[in-house]
């Protein structure tokens, strides 16, 4: 059991990250919705994770956002900075140790008026023990990712 892990561990380290032309929103590659489908607005608005709707929808710098009702979608696309998440909406905790990691929209934060999801409760635990310097890595790979 114990070689099968470490056979596993020495394949996922030896494989090749994928290298990102643009940075790329969470879900497009897999066309699927940013946020799990999830309304972004309503995180501020309502304070928890809603489920969008088919019938809401909203593409913004190549992701698809779904939202919970017309008004919601409409306070997006007025000021779409302010409510998509950070990031391309992947992982924040993931981003500030230089890669991309699918993130689970039920693990958020909004902070200094932004909205940061995370992959796991690990991953958020690791990125609430120093925030401002998470996201400031998070940013400078964000940054470099648009840079190539």
């Amino acid at each position: 059991m114990l070689r099968l892990a470490t056979a596993l561990m020495l394949a996922l380290v030896a494989a090749p990250a994928p290298l990102l032309a643009e940075p790329v929103w969470q879900g497009v590659a897999e066309n699927e919705p940013s946020l799990g489908g999830h309304d972004p607005v309503a995180y501020f608005t309502q304070g928890k994770p809603v489920p969008g709707s088919e019938a809401f929808v909203h593409q913004w710098q190549g992701a698809s956002f779904r939202f919970a009702s017309a008004e919601s979608r409409a306070a997006f696309v007025a000021d779409p900075a302010r409510y998509a998440p950070q990031f391309g909406g992947w992982c924040a905790w993931a981003a500030s140790q230089g890669r991309l990691a699918k993130p689970d929209p039920t693990i958020w934060r909004i902070v200094d008026g932004k909205l940061y999801v995370n992959c796991s409760k690990a991953a958020e635990d690791k990125w609430l023990a120093d925030v401002p310097g998470n996201i400031a890595r998070a940013a400078a790979f964000w940054a470099a990712q648009a840079s190539r």
